[in-house]
């Protein structure tokens, strides 16, 4: 059995112009307008208009046949800001999500979230807990309009380290007997590049029955002197219960100076390297490209896979390494 390798990018394309998802509006500028319902208008029609730009991208992905997409996770400038608690903002969204809707049951696609950093569900102060809470609703309220099934849809770091790492992981824990099931469902957890490397979010993976999104590159970065193969079957493990194939980032390094930054494409040798040693371990991996240039980078991967004789392509970004 060859594992099949599905590749996908984040929530933006260097090739369509004009073409965010995440335009925004400052609060600061929410202010400057003096009528307040003219004020909320303008947020609907950056919200209504990054949401067209979604599907445009879609679009871009089925003609390009890529099946696997990240949305942006800022498509509703100040959705959750405290001054403006009494704004439904899903409302005037509807028509924009249900042609999303539409689009990707006639052409289906893996499509998740990434919310941004501060969501932190391990934290002890209850506001910044209670902002992420808000947050991981906002985007199970798009997930809903979109008519995408919740589960496995949100991918979140653990959170910070407080000066206790093991303190922290147990805070975790705590924390997520608050977080209601519904959004539970919503969340894979990813070992990061600083704090939280494989075996720790292994330890709350496998206690809270979450499924691992493992990063190959952060782990290159923070590995507590361990290997990924050694980990690998617990790693598939938490995949096993779930519908949707196991998950991963791909990344490279921006150079050895800045390694924590991510370069502009993939480096090819290593990301088929890792694939040679896990093929026929599972029957599917979707690859996640962080690359700052987004499908460009996706694209120019497939080329440099397309070099190695033994890389047989399904389709123009799923592949197979022949046993």
């Amino acid at each position: 059995m060859s594992t099949i390798v599905r590749l996908g990018y984040v929530a933006m394309s260097v090739h369509l112009e004009n073409s965010s998802p995440s335009q925004t509006m400052t609060f600061a500028q929410f202010q400057r307008v003096k009528d307040h319902e003219a004020a909320i208008r303008k947020l609907e029609r950056i919200a209504i208009s990054n949401l067209e730009n979604c599907l445009r991208l879609l679009k871009h992905n089925a003609w390009s046949e890529i099946e696997f997409f990240r949305f942006s996770s800022k498509l509703i400038p100040l959705a959750n800001h405290e001054a403006l608690k009494d704004w439904n903002y899903i409302a005037p969204l509807k028509d924009a999500l249900q042609r999303i809707s539409v689009f990707l049951k006639e052409h289906p696609m893996r499509v998740d979230f990434h919310p941004d950093h501060f969501v932190v569900l391990n934290s002890t102060d209850k506001e910044v807990f209670k902002h992420s809470i808000q947050t991981l609703r906002m985007h199970q309220k798009l997930l809903k309009g979109m008519d995408i099934p919740l589960k496995n849809r949100c991918v979140l770091h653990v959170g910070g380290a407080y000066n206790d790492k093991e303190k922290a992981l147990e805070q975790f824990i705590h924390n997520w007997g608050l977080v209601p099931q519904s959004l539970q469902q919503m969340i894979m957890l990813e070992n990061d590049d600083t704090t939280f490397h494989i075996k720790d979010v292994l330890y709350l993976c496998e206690k809270l029955n979450v499924p691992i999104i493992f990063d190959l590159y952060h782990h290159q970065a923070n590995n507590d002197e361990t290997s990924w193969q050694e980990h690998w079957d617990r790693i598939i493990r938490t995949w096993e219960q779930e519908t949707l194939p196991l998950k991963m980032h791909i990344s490279s390094p921006k150079s050895d100076k800045e390694f924590r930054a991510h370069a502009d494409y993939i480096d090819v040798n290593g990301f088929y390297s890792f694939l040679k040693e896990v093929n026929g371990t599972i029957p599917q991996i979707d690859c996640m490209i962080e690359a700052k240039k987004k499908d460009e980078a996706l694209f120019q991967l497939v080329r440099d896979l397309k070099s190695y004789e033994d890389v047989e392509f399904i389709n123009s970004s799923t592949f197979y390494i022949k046993s």
